[in-house]
């Protein structure tokens, strides 16, 4: 043997010598390509306003502004009249040379640009009021009018409008610790949403003339300037939604006397706007923990919509720490409401709607947001607000502090699909959720829509599950955003892309980012792990301004789980997932080598002397396999085993023994970019089944395929990859062995 050794090697020096006679010519160096890097050359550098564990740091600080607004209603011109005092507070360490107010109303305006950047094509079939509207009509001038600014003494300021930003020029600049105030007044037209579109504006009722408002983006408001940029100075396009500090509001709201208004913030002068009756509803709605109390009536709402009152009323509201404010307004509403106790307060869940909308949301909405604010509390932090309202309003899903506009509605007979039900309680969920992200975790909608709509539409769809219905949620399971991910990728972009750079705005921005974090809750981190984590970065980033920096590395840090190879591909690229499996072999045992293993390596003890005796496993499709050994092992069978067994084990070890009969290797292969775990499921010949999860990082040396042995005492029937579709593998077609026949479209 030893003599038939030295022949074999020889040749094999000779060949490497005559080989070292050529110069070899080097590949050329590359870049660290692996999936699973660290994100160093993709985050922010941690400094001393944001750290390296992603929460605030010792020199972190944020702006305040606080408004005293006056606004009138003129009903019968649609027009919003106001005036506000805006204090702004310098907290930063930088003197100010001016300051940065938005005018997101001015994107309506006659003058906006926004139409300009849009691409447009002509459309065979057009409903006749959107041709009227495209064709016919001049449309109003929706834009701000501002009528002065002043100082505090009253004497006039220097600004300059651009776009939908106002530039107040300072004489002086302002200094750190400094605050400032100042005034504005203005007005302007109230759209039509329907016809003229818009997040905010009125339905017209045509038959009766009523106008149902939901009024926001109505005033001027303060633009953000942080550690990260600045002042935030992109422009309001109609994508990209509003970044804002945090301050305090008292509101005045004069409308029509037949109105009932809801807004942000607690309604000061109840017993002024309401009637004596309707004041003791409000106090046992207070008191009602299991269904809602009807404040004003149907009976009420319809007999106000016949009266067009001339005379006027002023709602007073005051609202604390919030970022924003919006009003809802209408002499068409039903109010009803009902308390919600939460684990450290009462907080008020209210709902208004006009008769349309019954019996849906009679029966529905105020429920929903009950429901919506104990789920996400308890994935975060305690509801900080006094209430939360859900308004009415077809057509629209958008949210303020404390308010929200939600569609859906019976139809003219008052029915009500399954389709229309579960969409409306979609809305109001994901609305009322908006609360959380970004009305308190108050990121930068501007710029990353997925920090908020993506964040709350995976908590949207944690709350509708939590129903218990088996609620159809459209955005959160990984199989739904499949379609999405396996399409064209000239219609792809990441997640971490401009909310203006966005094609495919729902699927990018709501369900990529939802799913992704359904996968890590449910697959990749588990719950206990992922909700501690997630629960940490919403108590640190409350009534404050996150970056996804501060995201991905809290994440990270409060559960010691590396997912930096998960927000590279997830969010930073448009890699898909799909996982196959390549090749199976099954392997049998024999202690009898054969020709056809002359080539197996065999280990060497430290001496360099083979150490014996052996076990030879033996793929099943070699065709000098012994055909004695093809079958299942039985050790006794085999001497060598039996005689380490026997010889070498104490009896307790003995009684641990294994016994496997059948060996299988698999070969996993990768064709998407994107890594994930393996997940997969044995089945046997008998039926029964094992499931195995093998983490993402069994990639990280190789992004092509990966092995597995199994060693069962079952012989296997089936393997399959991903079972439960948890993964958003794109194409299953090669996630079984033996491979499944699908049928076609055809079939």
């Amino acid at each position: 043997m030893r003599k038939f050794s030295l022949l074999f090697i020889l040749p094999t020096i000779l060949l490497a010598q005559e080989k070292a006679v050529t110069p070899t010519v080097k590949q050329p160096g590359k870049y660290d390509t692996n999936k699973f890097s660290q994100m160093y050359d993709l985050l922010a550098t941690p400094n001393m306003f944001r750290t390296a564990a992603g929460a605030p740091g010792p020199a972190y600080y944020q702006q305040q502004a606080d408004y005293k607004i006056d606004v009138e209603l003129d009903d019968k011109n649609a027009k919003l009249s106001g005036s506000e005092t805006i204090t702004y507070y310098n907290n930063s360490p930088d003197n100010l040379e001016y300051l940065w107010v938005q005018m997101d109303q001015n994107q309506a305006a006659k003058n906006s640009q926004s139409p300009l950047v849009e691409n447009e094509k002509v459309e065979a079939v057009l409903p006749v009021n959107k041709f009227a509207n495209e064709y016919l009509k001049e449309g109003l001038d929706r834009g701000f009018n501002i009528e002065y600014v002043k100082d505090a003494k009253g004497n006039p300021l220097s600004y300059t409008v651009n776009q939908t930003m106002m530039r107040i020029n300072l004489v002086t600049p302002m200094k750190p610790g400094t605050s400032m105030t100042f005034s504005i007044k203005w007005w302007y037209n109230i759209n039509n949403y329907q016809q003229d579109g818009g997040r905010s504006g009125y339905e017209l009722f045509e038959k009766e003339g009523n106008r149902l408002y939901v009024i926001a983006q109505f005033y001027p408001r303060m633009a953000v300037y942080n550690d990260v940029e600045g002042w935030q100075n992109m422009q309001f396009w109609g994508g990209g939604e509003f970044a804002l500090p945090f301050g305090n509001f008292d509101v005045s709201i004069t409308v029509p006397a037949d109105h009932v208004v809801d807004a942000t913030g607690e309604l000061t002068n109840r017993s002024e706007v309401f009637t004596p009756e309707q004041v003791k509803r409000y106090q046992l709605a207070q008191k009602s923990f299991d269904k809602p109390v009807v404040i004003v009536t149907q009976a009420e709402a319809e007999a106000a919509e016949k009266g067009f009152s001339d005379k006027k009323k002023t709602w007073k509201f005051s609202a604390k720490n919030v970022r924003d404010f919006g009003i809802a307004t209408s002499r068409k509403f039903i109010y009803d409401a009902m308390a919600v106790q939460l684990s450290g307060k009462v907080v008020m869940a209210e709902s208004l709607y006009p008769k349309e909308a019954n019996p849906l949301w009679g029966e529905t909405s105020t429920m929903m947001v009950a429901h919506t604010l104990k789920s996400y509390s308890s994935h975060t932090f305690d509801y900080p607000y006094p209430k939360a309202v859900s308004v009415s309003a077809e057509d629209q899903g958008m949210e303020y502090p404390m308010i929200c506009w939600n569609f859906g509605r019976p139809d003219a007979n008052g029915v009500t699909s399954e389709q229309i039900k579960n969409g409306m309680i979609g809305v109001v969920i994901h609305e009322v959720g908006h609360n959380f992200f970004p009305m308190i975790v108050n990121s930068d909608e501007r710029q990353w829509t997925w920090m908020d709509e993506g964040l709350n539409s995976f908590m949207e769809f944690m709350a509708e599950q939590e129903l218990g219905t088996n609620f159809p949620s459209r955005r959160g399971p990984a199989k739904n955003i499949v379609p999405y991910m396996s399409g064209d990728q000239k219609m792809l972009e990441p997640i971490m892309s401009n909310s203006e750079s966005i094609i495919q705005f729902g699927n990018n921005a709501y369900g990529k980012p939802a799913t992704g974090l359904n996968i890590l809750r449910e697959t990749i981190m588990g719950r206990e792990l992922f909700d501690y984590a997630f629960k940490v970065y919403a108590n640190r980033w409350k009534f404050k301004h996150p970056t996804p920096e501060d995201f991905f590395r809290t994440m990270e840090d409060a559960s010691a789980v590396d997912l930096d190879w998960f927000f590279r591909g997830w969010f930073y690229s448009t890699d898909f997932v799909d996982i196959g499996i390549n090749d199976v072999k099954q392997y049998y045992v024999t202690e009898t080598p054969t020709v056809a293993l002359k080539d197996a390596k065999v280990r060497k003890g430290r001496s360099g002397i083979d150490k014996g005796p052996f076990v030879y496993l033996i793929a099943g499709d070699n065709p000098e396999l012994n055909p004695a050994s093809k079958k299942p092992l039985q050790i006794d069978e085999v001497s060598t085993l039996s005689e380490y067994v026997n010889q070498k084990l104490t009896a307790e070890e003995k009684a641990t023994l294994k016994n496997p009969k059948y060996f299988y290797e698999v070969e996993f292969n990768k064709p998407g970019g994107m890594p994930m775990p393996i997940i997969v499921q044995i089945t046997y010949e008998d039926g029964t089944m094992d499931n195995y999860k093998y983490p993402a990082q069994i990639w990280r040396k190789s992004n092509e395929t990966a092995k597995k042995v199994y060693a069962t005492n079952k012989a296997i029937k089936q393997i399959l990859i991903d079972p439960k579709l948890e993964t958003a593998d794109i194409d299953v077609t090669n996630n079984s062995w033996p491979k499944v026949e699908t049928k076609s479209k055809f079939d």
